[in-house]
């Protein structure tokens, strides 16, 4: 139903130059990865034989035995739809080629023959075997049927599962065939892989196919020989790799002795999107491959290898945060440094709550001022409390100011708010949207007017995650000069500002901690008044706002995606109705979207009307509501 499949790489321990043991050993392993619902299985390059049989490779007996182990193979997937790809040499009159046999069902289905031959010095294979280009075009039989042999075939298994294979050093070559197959709609590129091992080589090689799966858009699976391959003057590791998209799902461990078999689970239909949004990927020219319909494959009984992020905006390594958050930091101030100069502003000006958001966009700007050289003293932030005001965000953001050096008014909205509703008729006993907005936009009015008798640019504060739900006032907080916090959604905040507290001196580290451990409010009423109560978690809407503009994935299909990544945080039903939220705010507070102030983006997700996202502030939200039901 939500079309995720399984991939396998399988390593097989075997012996060189023995067909009949390595067929077993094969079969054995296939039956595994089939059990655990893995729709595609990939051994490694000539793994039927060896690839390291060298000019036995000559020889009928071998070349017999590898047929006759090919029947056994095949006759042992009758009654699955699962796919296995065997690395074997394949004759064809007087050439032998490197190939790798797609086999379904009890059914050889297709061949597909290696381009560019291996000519190093330790290895050779122009000596036995020719590349798929000299293939002739005679028909190649099967058992008296033809049977597809090539290079330029893609594999379709049931409507939104395309495939195909590249052995080895074709993944090295200036022009990989995976170019050329991608390009002809395979999301899922397999190499059946026998590289020796040499110190540093493995790094080289997992980077190759982490960029090989990004700049196609694909699932890259290389599928490696292992340690039982000769060693007279090389050794292979069983290095096997699973790739999506430039993210590296799965990787086996090198030198093992025994069988062995890695999995990753793969969307194909997020590939498609990503390569609809893409529109390079599509100018590219290329040559038409023919395609081979199978039956379909299973998709995956569980999720247990897919890497679905709950915090997707978050750097899944923790080794890799610091270098990203500095990154991300000097992206914000790189781009407030720039609208700075070229205004000829004098100063930065903006309001500072004691919040999360306020807080980083205050040290954004403080980290400007150090980039420009400007005097910290430069900046102006403002705090205004009003009716919700708490003790606790005013003194952190008094705090936050002197630790930060810059100057910090405070002007009180109160009077002003009253005086304005008092001259509109508003009943100040009567709390609603009018009494909450009259306070967002009486702000802006001083920050704006404040700005033009300093010389100031108004900085914004909100983030990504609050334009997302049009959580915000229109002509009140929703504008600003300049943004800094657009591309940063709310998960995000959180975590910069961790980041950035674990390495502050103390006092500010103490200042951001406590700031950090405040609830999310947006303080426009007396008493208690948190934002996550009434929208629900900032995680959940982060979780579904990546997915859906990344994807473009379907309501039911995010729900159930956020039960599986929370589960034991949220409950179905709590993630539901955040899902029925964030569906309805998403649609309806477009118009807010449509008139936003510049910003940098920072990540791959951004909602700028002027460039990632363009919809109608109209649009309707129905289809999409009766799609989760």
């Amino acid at each position: 139903m939500h079309h995720i499949y399984r991939l396998a790489a399988i390593i097989p321990g075997l012996q060189v130059g023995n067909p009949t043991y390595n067929a077993q050993q094969i079969i054995s392993l296939f039956e595994q990865a089939k059990a655990n619902g893995a729709s595609l299985i990939a051994t490694p390059e000539l793994a039927l034989t060896g690839y390291t049989c060298g000019d036995l490779f000559e020889h009928e007996v071998l070349l017999r035995a590898a047929e006759n182990s090919l029947r056994t193979v095949i006759a042992a997937t009758a009654g699955s739809t699962a796919i296995l790809l065997l690395g074997l040499p394949w004759k064809i009159g007087s050439r032998l080629f490197n190939t790798a046999a797609v086999i379904q069902n009890g059914r050889l289905r297709a061949v597909i023959g290696k381009t560019y031959l291996t000519s190093y010095r330790e290895f050779y294979e122009k000596r036995q075997f020719r590349s798929c280009r000299e293939y002739d075009g005679q028909t190649v039989l099967w058992d008296s049927q033809p049977l597809p042999f090539g290079n330029d075939i893609v594999l379709q298994a049931g409507t939104d599962f395309r495939f195909a294979l590249e052995i080895c050093e074709d993944l090295w070559a200036v022009q990989p065939p995976s170019i050329h197959h991608a390009l002809n709609g395979a999301q899922i590129i397999c190499n059946l892989y026998a590289g020796p091992e040499q110190a540093g080589k493995a790094d080289t090689r997992r980077r190759i196919v982490q960029m090989q799966s990004y700049r196609l858009a694909c699932a890259y699976l290389l599928s490696g020989a292992g340690v039982q391959e000769s060693t007279s003057d090389l050794l292979f590791s069983g290095h096997s790799l699973i790739a999506c998209n430039g993210k590296m799902l799965a990787e086996s461990c090198r030198f093992q002795r025994g069988n062995q078999v890695i999995y990753a689970d793969v969307k194909p239909s997020w590939l498609e999107i990503t390569r609809r949004a893409w529109t390079s990927f599509n100018e590219c020219p290329y040559p038409p491959a023919r395609v081979v319909d199978l039956e379909g494959v299973p998709e995956a009984p569980d999720w247990q290898y897919f890497q679905l992020e709950p915090h997707p905006f978050i750097p899944g390594q923790q080794e890799d945060r610091p270098a990203r958050y500095e990154e991300i930091l000097s992206i914000q101030a790189s781009a407030l440094a720039k609208r700075w100069e070229h205004s000829g502003a004098r100063r930065l000006v903006l309001g500072l709550s004691g919040g999360l958001d306020s807080t980083l966009a205050l040290l954004v700007c403080a980290r400007c001022s150090d980039l420009l050289g400007r005097e910290r003293s430069t900046i102006c932030a403002v705090t205004m409390p009003g009716f919700g005001t708490s003790p606790r965000t005013q003194a952190n953001a008094n705090q936050l100011a002197s630790a930060l050096g810059v100057e910090l008014r405070t002007i009180s909205i109160t009077k002003a708010v009253e005086q304005h509703l008092a001259d509109i008729g508003h009943d100040l006993q009567d709390h609603n949207v009018t009494y909450e907005n009259s306070q967002a936009r009486e702000r802006t009015q001083i920050l704006f007017d404040l700005a033009n008798d300093l010389g100031g640019l108004v900085i914004g504060t909100g983030d990504l995650s609050e334009i997302a739900l049009g959580w915000n006032t229109f002509n009140g907080d929703h504008i600003s000069n300049y943004s800094v916090n657009a591309g940063i959604p709310k998960t995000l905040v959180r975590a910069l500002i961790e980041y950035l507290a674990a390495g502050a001196e103390a006092k500010l580290a103490a200042i951001l901690e406590d700031i950090l451990k405040t609830p999310v409010s947006p303080e426009l009423l007396p008493g208690t008044q948190h934002t996550e109560d009434i929208l629900g978690s900032y995680e959940l809407h982060d979780f579904f706002l990546y997915y859906f503009f990344k994807y473009g994935e379907e309501p039911a299909t995010l729900r159930d995606l956020a039960i599986q990544a929370f589960a034991g945080t949220f409950s179905p039903e709590e993630i539901t109705r955040v899902l029925t939220v964030f569906l309805r705010r998403f649609f309806s507070q477009q118009f807010k979207r449509n008139v936003m102030p510049d910003g940098p983006k920072v990540g791959s997700v951004a909602l700028s009307p002027r460039g990632d996202w363009r919809m109608p502030a109209d649009a309707s939200a129905e289809v999409w509501r009766l799609a989760l039901e």
